[in-house]
């Protein structure tokens, strides 16, 4: 089984006013100078699947400008010999509209074929950063597991937003918080389940894998004086919580506020106190064990987008990275500035060279680097 995108258009997205690039399967190698709409064609890849995309830009933001009529994106996923026609668009800064083969959809439904993963420059900080990032992180892995991951998410957001309000407002009864509270318990308690499922598939792919990235043991931190529990545990720490969050005006507990750590397991050093080629390493390696698990319980691989991946890696490391990625038979959509930076690749990719020509991306496919 293999999952892939192909015949790709982009219209109106970002800097491309007209885009389409024919994937076969094979990866797919980015190649052009900073600025000309290399990563755009990464974030419209990273829409085929639930979610605001690698960039988590309003809908309306990525629209061509100065015309923003709206854009909308195409392709053909593929998965298992069958294909589906997925359609995603925006009009006018209107929400975000998904159609599967001709009918409309929800992102839920996206999520159940589609599996992408990325790794951004972005979270090259990940380590050394606030909590808020590395939840995220997190969470995308989740998604790629448990699809209905990121309905537990909303539902315990758009709850805790009301209960927050309530905390601004210094609201004292009771009566107001239960409903609220015992939403945030239901949803919590999945949402930590969830992760915690995600980590152990995660540890099982990395140990026994061959490969060149060192692995990481993750933990998941509970926020201070936190401990995990049942759905009723959740349910009375928010009701004690009361008096502490009615203070500060916010809600201090809950799964909202849990962080993940990541040990560099061969040398056993915190990942936020490892060189910067060290955390690299550990990014992508995550990327590629949460890309081997699904490969093992799915029997297809997930589209990997991943930009800039080389720029922190030697040429002995990047070879090692195409060498897994085509091993567990994966599209994954890199980005470079030069066609140099997928030399060790050869014939096993597709090659695209990106331009900028008077503010709008021009594609050019089929030149081997």
């Amino acid at each position: 089984m293999s999952l892939a995108l192909t015949d790709l258009t982009l219209s109106h997205f970002r800097s491309h006013r007209r885009a389409q690039i024919a994937g076969d399967g094979r990866p797919v190698a980015i190649y052009g100078p900073n600025g000309a709409g290399k990563t755009n064609i990464l974030e419209a890849v990273s829409l085929f699947s639930p979610g605001r995309g690698l960039r988590r830009a309003a809908a309306g933001e990525m629209a061509r400008r100065p015309e923003s009529l709206g854009w909308k994106l195409t392709g053909l996923l593929q998965l298992s010999g069958r294909s589906f026609e997925i359609e995603t668009w925006s009009e006018a800064s209107a929400a975000r509209q998904v159609r599967i083969d001709g009918k409309a959809a929800s992102q839920l439904d996206l999520g159940r074929i589609a599996r992408v993963v990325w790794l951004v420059p972005a979270m090259d900080r990940l380590w050394i950063e606030g909590a808020e990032g590395r939840r995220r992180f997190l969470d995308r892995m989740v998604m790629s597991f448990d699809p209905g991951h990121a309905e537990a998410s909303l539902v315990y957001e758009k709850a805790m937003r009301e209960r927050n309000r309530l905390l601004k407002d210094q609201v004292r009864d009771a009566h107001w918080y239960a409903a609220l509270e015992s939403q945030m318990a239901e949803a919590g308690y999945r949402i930590d389940q969830a992760r915690r499922a995600a980590l152990a598939e995660l540890g099982t792919a990395q140990e026994g894998a061959e490969t060149a990235f060192p692995a990481a043991d993750l933990t998941l931190v509970q926020g201070e004086g936190e401990r995990p529990g049942s759905e009723a545990d959740l349910r009375v720490a928010l009701a004690e919580s009361r008096g502490r969050d009615l203070q500060a005006g916010r809600t201090l507990v809950g799964p909202h506020r849990a962080d993940l750590q990541a040990i560099y397991a061969a040398k056993d050093v915190a990942a936020r106190d490892c060189s910067t080629g060290e955390q690299k390493a550990l990014l992508v390696s995550l990327i590629l064990a949460n890309a081997r698990a699904l490969a093992e319980r799915d029997e297809a691989a997930p589209i990997l987008l991943l930009d800039e991946v080389a720029a922190h890696l030697d040429a002995g490391r990047r070879a090692a990275l195409y060498d897994e990625i085509c091993a567990l038979g994966a599209q994954a959509w890199m980005t470079g500035t030069g066609p140099e930076l997928f030399a060790e690749l050869g014939p096993r990719a597709q090659y695209v060279e990106v331009t900028d020509e008077a503010g709008e991306s021009r594609v050019t496919q089929g030149r081997l680097a």
